[in-house]
This record gives C-alpha cells, structure tokens and sequence, in this order.
C-alpha cells in the first residue's frame, strides 16, 4: 500500500473512532416516539401537513405519522394524546366541539395556519370582466335578479340556477337561508349536486365551454387556485345577522361569510414536551391564495405522493418564507434534505 494510501485510510479510520462526530450534526428529538399529526380528510390539510412533517423529520430528527378521519374524531382523538398535532382546526366550524375539548385542558391554540379561508358565491371572471362578457354590470348578489336569464336553469327556464353546496353541509343550509334572505327564491332554484364531486365537476365543465355558473365555494381549494372566479359582493359581515342565520330563527336579511382564522392546535402534553417543535408551527403561516395554487398542482400531479411532491416544490420555492419559522440549523438541515 503507498504512503498516501496509508494516509488516506488512517485518517478515515481516526474520523469514524472520534466520538460523536457523525452525531453532532444530526438533530435529537424531543420526544422519543413518531410525532402524529391529524390526517383530515381534504387536501389543503394534507397539504399543510406535508410540509410541517418533512420539516419536523428532516429538520428536527423526529419520525412523523398521520392518522387519517374527520374533524371531530380527530379532535376528541388530540384531546385524549392520540394526536399530537392538527395542523387545520376550523374552530369556527366546530363550535361546541371544540368548546368542550379546550374545557377539558388537553388540547390548546398553537399558532394561525391561515388566516384567509374564504366561503363566497361566484361567477366566472370572463362573465363578468372583459370586451365579451355577459354580465358587466354583475358585481353584487343584489344584481342577481336581473340576471337569471343568464344563468336559466334547464329545468326551471323561467329562473336562474344556483349551484348550493351539498344537503347535509352547514353552508348548503347557510346559502339556502340567504337565498330566502334575499329575495331570490323566486328567480333562482336552490340546486343542490349529490356530492362535491359533482359539484366541482359542474363549475369544470362551464369554465371548459365558457358558459354562465352561479356557484358556491370555498378556499383554499384546487377549484379557486385553477378557476378564475370573482366572489360576488354581499353585505359586510355581520355578527348579530350571521348568528340568526346560524339559527333555526326566521331571517329577512343576510350578511357575507366571514373571512376565517385557521388554527394549528396540539395535544397540552405533547406542547409541553417539545418546545421547540411548538415554537416552529406557531410561525408556520400560509394563505388561501398559496394553497390553492399548490392544490392545482397536487391535483395534477403524476407523483406517488402528491402531497409530498408539492410540499417540496414549496420549500424550494418559497425559501423566504418558510425559512423565517425555524431556527438557522433547522433550516440548512432541511435545505440540505432538498
């Protein structure tokens, strides 16, 4: 063996016997288990927990899990220690839910997610906005009724057509009551799709074809990131009104959706174990605009894991932002992992 062999191979031999050297750079836990985070059942939670377990993984050394159900279970299952961490907790949805968790003392506010969750009816910007369009004067729910021409349902020409949410949702009751609220009853039929697939598939078609829709949605989702629709303007939001219509309560006015806060909420003892994890997702913040544009791409996506494909494209995108919810360490550990 030549000398710069020797060379070569002592000085590997000294880097692999020095203690701790390997270790140094990797990051230690602070829990000495999976962290779990709530699976719920729509993409933008997906979305949002992509991003906080590669973060949580690669730059905080800790193994990550998802358990996947609905709001309520998931919220009784953080309540109990089953879940750690819920990176979307729609608190203004859950009402009493939610109320009885946090009186329980095991579940608690960690940071904003969002602070933009839009709910609104729209049009098709090209209806409403260019040389061709339809309806230039179409700015208000109040302009409808001169409208239903446009929007004829086939069943019922004499009226216009309103794509509702789904029966059974909280907001296709809330839309019904503003229908009646407003007056529209008698120019619109409140139609109902069977289910959100079947929802989100008419407001596709019309776009495809350019054709007049009168819809309700909500954000952040793949349909506001990939359709150009402008929200209809409704009576500034309300308190007194949006509660009555939130009643069983007879209503003879209407108010706009509020503008929603969305929470990341974790199990008390787990944010007492890991300071440093908690200190991360109350920085974490997105936007319904960002999110909806990344469910685009999850959606379109030919990745195994979409979530996980559109998780890493953000973090390679946005390095600004999400570089200011960590420390320096956890951040070139991550950059690293990139």
């Amino acid at each position: 063996m030549t000398t710069g062999k020797i060379a070569g191979v002592l000085a590997l031999a000294a880097a692999c016997a020095a203690p701790g050297v390997a270790q140094a750079a990797a990051p230690k836990c602070e829990v000495n288990r999976p962290v779990v985070f709530a699976g719920l059942d729509w993409d933008s939670n997906t979305f949002h927990n992509a991003i906080a377990r590669f973060i949580t993984e690669k730059g905080y050394g800790c193994k990550t899990e998802s358990i996947p159900g609905s709001s309520i279970p998931l919220l009784n299952g953080m309540a109990h220690g089953d879940i750690d961490v819920t990176m979307e907790q729609w608190i203004g949805v859950l009402g009493e839910s939610w109320d009885k968790a946090k009186a329980s003392g095991n579940v608690k506010i960690i940071g904003v997610t969002f602070d933009d969750a839009v709910q609104g009816w729209f049009v098709p910007r090209y209806l409403v906005e260019g040389k061709d369009a339809k309806a230039p004067g179409l700015k208000s729910v109040s302009d409808l009724p001169k409208y239903k021409e446009i929007f004829r349902d086939p069943e019922e020409p004499s009226k216009g057509r309103f794509y509702n949410g789904i029966a059974g949702w909280g907001a296709e009751v809330i839309n019904s009551r503003k229908l009646k609220a407003y007056g529209l009853e008698k120019d619109y039929t409140n139609f109902r799709p069977g289910t959100g697939a079947a929802l989100s598939a008419a407001i596709a078609s019309a776009y495809k074809r350019k054709k007049p829709i009168l819809y309700y949605y909500w954000g952040p989702t793949w349909v506001l990131g990939k359709y150009d629709g402008v929200m209809l303007k409704e009576p500034a939001y309300d308190e007194a009104t949006w509660e009555a219509l939130n009643s069983d309560k007879p209503v003879d006015k209407a108010t706009a959706f509020p503008l929603m806060k969305i929470y990341t909420t974790a199990n008390v003892k787990f944010a007492e174990q890991a300071p440093k994890l908690v200190e991360f997702l109350d920085k974490f913040e997105t936007s319904n605009d960002l999110v909806s544009k990344a469910l685009v791409q999850m959606r379109e996506s030919k990745a195994k894991n979409p979530a996980r494909a559109a998780a890493i494209d953000f973090l390679k995108k946005h390095p600004d932002m999400w570089t200011t919810w960590v420390p320096e360490d956890v951040a070139k550990r991550v950059k690293a992992a990139l």
